[in-house]
Formats: structure tokens, C-alpha cells, sequence
């Protein structure tokens, strides 16, 4: 990974909304971080913090994979609810797996994520399974790694690759087979996300002749799992019974409106380590304190994608949707992705309104097209990222608004095409959908044979 950094313009710019501060996020050039070092604080401690910070980091966006479980539970029927847990654990496995067989090194040419990018630049990483520090370093050995543990990294990194193929799974719930679904999983993890997470991530070629800015994935994790997403359900069509032949929508409403709101907050505690520990430095006093910026702006931004979707539904439905707030918060944290960093608190809670905006009319946007995304997660993670990573210039002067443009039209050109290609052999080999019977009788059953709710 390419890491750059600059020193703290002063605490001037930490009190203004729109000033930008430059940001490293996943970005930053590891052997100019370890220059931001505390006068006074050694290399070894510089090292255990930033690893410990990944560590910790990790384990956030891990529990992550719980609240996408429990979000989708609440928002699909009670009879397709089990298959969704297992689809949610399921994938989960299926990344870290197929991550560690060929995703990392495709991502992080090499396994060594501290490569800069003068060492890449290109299209694509190097073909071989990820490989660790060897146990028990000593702090010479630790020198070979320099800024942290390949550990800690890899942990971190096979959190956000999960994440993605989380993204696709609400989309297309209710509708399609559980093979066709682990199959797409195993080919996103494994190819389709670290070979364009390398392009930005690792270096490559929009990172080094665009100067693309994605601080923590509102493109190249959020944007990739929408445009998969978008890509399956186009294929697999909608819900029978969702629309009507003269265009109305009849609502399915999900089985758990608590186990809905619980998945909610439970990314939105995941996201302070998605964001905050994407800074990947925790061995300065600048660094401490930039972790803390980004995730009170992490915050904000979702509290202001909640508002924003409350206030918006009451004024057009007349009646406060929760779907749409649950939603709206999720497209503020998707929002301020890109760039938690830079922005002031009033400019990332707007930053994140804008995202619930988006989420309230592009719901019923979808619905007019009759594409079926069960739990909202194309607006979401989808136009929200895309709207988070277009926005980045405003707080990081670094940023180029076409250059943001060109790199988010190349990133959502190869992943739609290569997942339409995809789904479209397993649609044509394995079949994507469950007969009539067994998606009226209720995945649960057909597929899965153990019940949610078998009292219903």
C-alpha cells in the first residue's frame, strides 16, 4: 500500500469548517508516515501502535458483518430470514479465505503493503497467497516491516473485502439460490475487489496518474459492492409479486423492525474502526489526534444522513418512514468515506445529509425502474459513495474534481461489466433463482431447512 502524509497545518484549521487538512488514510507513503513521529517516541512503539491501531481497527468493521446480519434479518419477510444469516456467514468465511489464497497480493503487490507506488503504478498485482511476519519478531525483524506488522494489515484489509460482498447479499435477498450466490462471493473477494482496490490502494494506476482520493472506500469498497449489487439484480430480476403490470409497488414489509434498527447501529459503531483506523498511524500526537477527528466527523455525518431522511419523509409521506432513517444514517457513513478527515463538523454532518437525501428519492427511483433491492443497499452504498467520493475536493485541496470523476467512472465500468459477465454464466450454468414454489414457499425452507421463525 502507498502511504503519504503532511504535517498538521495548525489548530487553526482544526476550528474551520470547509479548510482542508491533508489526509493519508489508505493513501499515505509509510516511510514519509514514520517522519510524523513524536520527538522523543521510538520506532518499536511508533510500530506496536500502528499495528495495535489496525488490530483494533479490524475488529470494528469485523462486527460490522453482524449488523449487515442483523439489518437484513429485520429488513427481509420472516421466511426468507435464515437464509440470510447463512448467506451473512457464509460470505464472510468466503472472503477471508479467498482474500488470503489470491485477493491480498492481487491488492498489495507482493504482500508487502508498504510498496510505494513508484514500485506499481500499473493495472494489476502479483498472483500468490498472502504471507505473514514470522512469529515472534524481534524489533530488528520488525525493521524489514517498518511502519506496522503485515499482519495487522491483513486483518484490517480482509474486513473491507468482506464488507463488499456484504453489500451484494441485501440487494438480492428473498430470490436467489444459495450456490450461485457463494460462487459471485468467491470471485468478488478473490479478483474483482483487490484488483481495483489495488488501483487506488495499492498504488496503481489511478493513484499515481490521477490522483484519485478515497481515504477510507466510499468508491473502492461501498461503490464496488453497489455496482455488483446493481449488476445481480438487474439479472435476477425482481421478487414475483413485487411490481404490479401497471407499474405500482406492493410493499413487503421486513419481518423485524428492531432487528433492523439494532444492524443499523451496530455499523454505525463499526465504522469509527472502517474510518478511524484507515488513518493507519496512531505514533504521532497528530496521528491521535486525527484518529479522533475522523470519527467524530464519522458521527456527524451519520447524524446528519438520519435527519435529513426524518425530516424529508415527514414532509413528502407525511408519516416518518424508519426504513429510510436507518437507511439515511447508513448513506451519511458511506458519504463521509471518502474524506472523514478534512472536513470541519457542520461540513461532514451536511456532507452525510446530502446522502440521506439521495437515499429517500432514489428508493422509489429504483422501484419505477423495477429494480428490486430488498434492503436499499444500491442507494446506500452505491449513489452515496459516489456522491461522498465526488464531494472530496470541497475539504482536501489534493483532490481534482474530474480526476474524482474519471476514477469512479473507471472503477464502476469494470466492476458493473466483469459482475454482469459473471452473473450471467452462473444465471446460464448453476441458475440464479429458486423455482415459484420454493420462493413463495419461503427460502427458509427450500434452501436452508432451518427456520427463523418456526412458530410462524
Amino acid at each position: 500500500m502507498t502511504h503519504r502524509t503532511t504535517k498538521l497545518l495548525g489548530t487553526a484549521a482544526l476550528a474551520s469548517l470547509l479548510l482542508a487538512l491533508p489526509a493519508f488514510g489508505q493513501e499515505a507513503a509509510a516511510e514519509e508516515v514514520v517522519e510524523t513521529v513524536s520527538e522523543g517516541v521510538s520506532a518499536d512503539v511508533v510500530f506496536i501502535l500502528n499495528s495495535f491501531l489496525m488490530i483494533f481497527g479490524g475488529v470494528l468493521v469485523m462486527w460490522m458483518a453482524a449488523g449487515f446480519a442483523m439489518l437484513e434479518a429485520g429488513l427481509v419477510r420472516t421466511k426468507n430470514v435464515s437464509m440470510q444469516l447463512l448467506k451473512n456467514i457464509s460470505l464472510f468465511s468466503i472472503a477471508a479465505i479467498a482474500y488470503y489464497i489470491v485477493g491480498y497480493n492481487l491488492m498489495y503487490p507482493l504482500g508487502n503493503w508498504s510498496i510505494g507506488a513508484d514500485e506499481t503504478g500499473g493495472f494489476l498485482g502479483a498472483f500468490g497467497i498472502g504471507i505473514l511476519e514470522a512469529v515472534g519478531i524481534t524489533a530488528d525483524g520488525a525493521d524489514d516491516f517498518s511502519y506496522a506488522a503485515t499482519s495487522s494489515d491483513f486483518f484490517f484489509q480482509v474486513m473491507f473485502c468482506a464488507t463488499t460482498a456484504s453489500i451484494v447479499s441485501g440487494t438480492l435477498a428473498e430470490r436467489i439460490k444459495i450456490l450461485p450466490f457463494l460462487i459471485f462471493t468467491f470471485v468478488l473477494t478473490a479478483f474483482i475487489y483487490p484488483i481495483q482496490a489495488s488501483w487506488k490502494w495499492g498504488g496503481g494506476f489511478l493513484d499515481s496518474q490521477f490522483g484519485f482520493l478515497d481515504f477510507a472506500g466510499s468508491t473502492v469498497v461501498h461503490s464496488v459492492g453497489g455496482w455488483a449489487a446493481l449488476a445481480g439484480a438487474i439479472l435476477l430480476g425482481a421478487r414475483n409479486g413485487k411490481y404490479n403490470a401497471d407499474g405500482t409497488v406492493n410493499a413487503m414489509p421486513g419481518s423485524s423492525m428492531p432487528l433492523a434498527t439494532l444492524g443499523a447501529f451496530i455499523l454505525w459503531m463499526g465504522w469509527f474502526g472502517f474510518n478511524g483506523a484507515s488513518q493507519l498511524a496512531m505514533g504521532s500526537v497528530g496521528d491521535v489526534a486525527d484518529v479522533g477527528r475522523i470519527m467524530a466527523n464519522t458521527n456527524a455525518a451519520a447524524a446528519g444522513g438520519a435527519v435529513a431522511a426524518l425530516i424529508l419523509t415527514a414532509i413528502i409521506y407525511k408519516k416518518v418512514d424508519l426504513t429510510f432513517v436507518l437507511n439515511g444514517a447508513l448513506a451519511g457513513l458511506v458519504s463521509i468515506t471518502a474524506e472523514p478527515l478534512t472536513p470541519g463538523l457542520g461540513t461532514a454532518s451536511i456532507i452525510g445529509a446530502v446522502g440521506g437525501v439521495i437515499v429517500v428519492f432514489a428508493v422509489p427511483l429504483l422501484d419505477r425502474l423495477k429494480i428490486d433491492d430488498v434492503v436499499g443497499a444500491i442507494p446506500v452504498h452505491l449513489l452515496a459513495g459516489i456522491w461522498g467520493t465526488l464531494i472530496v475536493p470541497l475539504t482536501n485541496p489534493d483532490g481534482s474534481y474530474i480526476n474524482q470523476l474519471i476514477s469512479i467512472v473507471i472503477v464502476g465500468i469494470f466492476v458493473f461489466v466483469v459482475s454482469l459477465v459473471v452473473w450471467a454464466i452462473l444465471k446460464a450454468t448453476t441458475g440464479l433463482r429458486p423455482s415459484e414454489d420454493d420462493e413463495a414457499l419461503g427460502l427458509d425452507k427450500a434452501e436452508v431447512g432451518v427456520e427463523a421463525y418456526p412458530e410462524f
